[in-house]
């Protein structure tokens, strides 16, 4: 009878645990567009050397340049132009605006013209540029509407299941709009998580350029 409490409660133990693990997959698995739970537990890389983490939940995380590390290759398949592969190492040496949205997404819109404006005075400064990561649009004829009707200059990877943020160090693919700025070495210097101005997003990227 002894042996048999004992195994009674390893299997109470087992479920439990079973069913902590269900709730933190949920947990993490459920954000919608603009909002920030997912970020409110600590996201942890899965791949590449940069490690991404929101300690204490915050949406805007900056690293100094002593603290940047490296991101994975990433490229994928031009949105605007099927067939042809777009990535970071068509933008050597320049300051990189990697901006994640989606047609679908109320934030993303209203922040495409800030978006814009940042790209126009980096097409000026001729050091740098915005560089787009189409997700969860299944229709790309609708994410190439988007791109057309907003006005974007700038090319955009197509990724609707959002692969590329492996190569991101696990920035939470459930948090659009995303942007992550990366300097001349294609680090991470700063991580928004929601929507951008683009007076922020310029006060982020302008010292990048003379670094």
């Amino acid at each position: 009878m002894r042996g048999a409490g004992k195994a009674g409660k390893a299997q109470k133990v087992t479920r439990t645990i079973a069913a902590s693990s269900l709730v933190v997959g949920v947990l993490l698995g459920t954000a919608a567009c603009g909002e920030d739970s997912t970020a409110g537990t600590d996201a942890v890389a899965i791949g590449g050397e940069f490690k991404f983490v929101s300690p204490g939940g915050k949406t805007v995380i900056t690293y100094g340049e002593g603290d940047r590390q490296a991101i994975g290759d990433l490229q994928g398949d031009s949105l605007m132009d099927p067939g042809t592969t777009i990535g970071l190492k068509d933008f050597e040496n320049q300051v990189v605006v990697l901006n994640a949205w989606g047609q679908w997404c109320g934030p993303c819109r209203s922040e495409s013209d800030d978006l814009q404006t940042v790209q126009e005075r980096l097409e000026k400064d001729g050091r740098g540029s915005l560089l787009g990561i189409n997700v969860r649009d299944s229709a790309r004829a609708k994410a190439q509407d988007f791109h057309e009707d907003n006005g974007m200059t700038y090319p955009s990877i197509y990724d609707p299941p959002f692969k590329s943020a492996l190569a991101l160090g696990g920035v939470p693919a459930s948090v659009i709009p995303t942007t992550i700025v990366l300097d001349k070495q294609h680090r991470p210097a700063a991580v928004f998580l929601k929507e951008i101005t683009a007076d922020e997003l310029w006060d982020t990227v302008e010292p990048l350029l003379d670094e």
